[in-house]
This record gives C-alpha cells, structure tokens and sequence, in this order.
C-alpha cells in the first residue's frame, strides 16, 4: 500500500538534485550551521547590536533581601536596578512597562528566596532570563561567600562559573531559528513547484494512468517534502553542537520542526491543487507563510520562541505537551488535506 507512495516519495528527493536554486540554498546553511562558531561573530554585528552589546534590561527589586540583591544586580554590564518598597509597587511597574522584569527577594529561616518574574511573549524573553539567571548565579555565590565563614566545613562545592559571551541570545534566539524554519519554508516552496509542473507538463495525468491514487500521488509529493526539514535540522543541531552551540532538547526541537514542516508542505499542496499555475501559487504561498508566520510573532509559545527556549532548557517540565500541540496541528493538517483532495477536482 505504500510502496507507490515511497517510490513517487523517491522520485521527488532524486528530482531535487537539478534544482540549482535548492542546492545552493542546502550548501548556505551547511556553510553557516558548520562554521557558525566564528561566522556569529561577524553575524552578531548584523543583527541589531543594541539589542544584544548595549541593551541593558531594568530589573525591579523588593523584598527583605533586596539590598544585597540590587548590589549584585547593578554590578551586572547589562542590567540595572531600581528598589521597589513592596511587591505590589514592583508589579505595578512591571504592568506599566517601567521594568523588564521582577526579583522578589525573601529571607525565610535563614535562607535567601528569590522569585523572578519575566515576560512571556516574545523573544526578548530569553534574553532578559539568561541575564536573569547570570545575575541569580552571582547573587548565589555571593551569599555563600559571606557565609562560609560561619561553617566549619564547605557542605557542596561552588559551581564552576560558567562565561557568557554576548553571542549567546544572537546563536540561540537568531541562528538557531534561522537554521531550523529555512528548511521549513524551501520545503513548501518545493511542494509548490512539484505539483504546479504537474500540471504544467500534463505529467499528472501519465502518473494517474498508472496503478496509484491521486491521493498517493499527493502523499509521495508531501512525505518527501516534509521529512527535508527534520532531516536538515539535525544535521544542522549535530554542527552547531560541534562549534559549541548545545542545544537542551533536540529531540524536541526537530519534533516541532518535524511539524511546522507537515504543516506548512500540506499549505504548499493545498495551494498548489488550487491555484495549478506556479507564479500564481508561488505568491500565494510566500504570502500566507509571512502572513501566518509573522501573526504567530504576537503568541506567548510561538514557534520562533518556542525552539529558542527548548535550546536553553526554559520550558518547564511541561514542554512535552507543547510540543504534542505541534505535532496535533500538523498531523490535522495533513488529515484535512487528503480528505480535500477527492473534492478539488482532481477525484479518480
């Protein structure tokens, strides 16, 4: 039952090797995701050097603590302090868009507790919580610092102090993305071309004289499509991990890939089986992937987002439900697709 879909599948991968275009596009990606060790230095400089050298987030604290706290804070090069008198004072700053962010600092039982409050709505976010988290680190050794004194013996060794290069949210909240949607997008725009010359060279029609379904005729075109970009995104996580970019969860990563990818392959079928004529199909494609990609842009766990935190591991222990999500709406896609194709005209 499948073997005519693989061979078309097969068919489609081997087609691919004439398409200059796609080629060099490949041949980009491998050059960035292989050197991207010493290429980010120079891409970093592209991408908006005051948001990453010189932006410097405003971080209100309150609490018991907020004193030592706020020393740590101010000493930080990219953040500054402003002392709150309660937490509610705090919050409403944070509402009013005076603060990037919260440290509530409480002394419970000899203990030091922080509580951090970050916003949760783009990718600025990841940002503001790895500074966050360099700032908590140093507040930490400090604290234990000041209290070694008091012990007769050191109870846990202090962490090595980890370094943070401004390269950091340039690799993983640009690079990272760039490298895992590009596939996304060159594999709906080959499922486009793939079905549009279809029908331009009447080639379709050769296909369905053969003992196979249209319906199998658009699984070998989308299979092929889609599995590109999962297949191009570990090559690209297994080199940025060899330039010393690691990612948290890559399985992950490429199950959302893998998603995106059925998604936006069945966009480029769909289109396509409407619109036959290719330049008209193309634009229409290019048009709704911007349009549907940049409104995504305005959700909490877009997909931009959603890769940039699963590489640094601030998900929660609840990501796999975020990543079953993914997986919901490119499957339904597809489900939706082959149900559609028998009522587009194109019926045995």
């Amino acid at each position: 039952m499948a073997e005519p879909r693989l061979t078309i599948a097969r068919r489609e991968l081997a087609t691919l090797r004439s398409e200059k275009t796609i080629v060099l596009a490949l041949l980009i990606q491998l050059f960035i995701a292989a050197f991207s060790s010493f290429l980010v230095v120079g891409l970093v400089s592209l991408y908006d050097p005051g948001s990453v050298e010189g932006y410097e987030a405003t971080v209100g604290v309150t609490g018991d603590a907020s004193d030592d706290l706020l020393r740590v804070v101010d000493d930080q090069a990219s953040m500054a302090g402003v002392a709150y008198d309660s937490q509610a004072a705090a919050r409403a700053a944070f509402e009013r868009g005076e603060v990037d962010a919260v440290l509530l600092a409480d002394r419970r039982a000899g203990r030091v507790f922080v509580t951090a409050t970050a916003p949760d709505g783009n990718v600025r976010t990841t940002i503001i919580v790895v500074q966050l988290r360099e700032a908590l680190s140093t507040f930490e050794r400090v604290e234990r610092d000041q209290r070694s004194s008091y012990l007769s013996a050191t109870p846990l060794g202090l962490p090595p102090r980890s370094g943070s290069t401004p390269y950091y949210g340039f690799s993983y909240t640009v690079l990272l993305p760039l490298l895992c949607f590009l596939p996304v997008f060159i594999s709906g725009s080959i499922t486009v071309d793939s079905v549009t010359e279809e029908f331009e060279r009447g080639t379709l029609e050769l296909l369905r004289v053969a003992p196979v379904s249209t319906v199998d005729i658009v699984d070998g075109k989308v299979w092929a499509a889609a599995a590109l970009a999962p297949a191009q995104a570990g090559l690209w996580l297994a080199l940025l991990g060899f330039n010393g970019t690691t990612v948290r969860h890559p399985l992950a990563v490429l199950l959302v890939v893998a998603a995106l990818s059925l998604l936006v392959v069945t966009l480029g079928a769909t289109i396509a089986l409407l619109a036959p004529d290719r330049r008209a199909a193309q634009f229409l494609y290019s048009v709704s992937v911007l349009v549907a990609f940049g409104g995504t842009t305005l959700l909490p766990l877009n997909p931009v987002n959603t890769v940039a935190r699963l590489a640094v591991d601030s998900v929660g222990a609840t990501y796999p439900l975020l990543v079953g999500g993914y997986l919901v709406l490119g499957v339904g896609a597809y489900v939706l697709l082959r149900q559609a194709v028998p009522r587009i005209g194109l019926a045995d």
